[in-house]
């Protein structure tokens, strides 16, 4: 009997450990899934802030472009006739 009573003290010393392990791998899958999160959030804002940036760098370089810079000439002028385009898309869009 005594036997037996030792399996179970085992079974129930390691139901306990398995128990903690489980506790402790659920903090620990918590804390990651918090910190993913804020990865997550600041690689949106990064990303956010490279496209601000991108498009700042086109407007310059387009700026640049217009004010008599060589380079970029055909850049700037197909810029041009694409808003053109636009422009008379809108005044048809208008005028019906």
């Amino acid at each position: 009997m005594s036997e037996l009573v030792d399996i179970v003290d085992s079974l129930e010393n390691r139901i306990s450990k398995l128990l903690h392990k489980l506790e402790l791998l659920h903090q620990a899958n918590v804390k990651l899934e918090k910190e993913l999160a804020t990865v997550s959030g600041e690689r949106d804002a990064i990303q956010n802030s490279l496209q601000e940036w991108e498009e700042k760098y086109k407007s310059l370089k387009l700026a640049n472009t217009m004010l008599g810079s060589d380079t970029n000439k055909t850049e700037a002028k197909l810029k041009i006739n694409s808003l053109i385009r636009e422009l008379d898309y809108c005044i048809v869009q208008l005028a019906e």
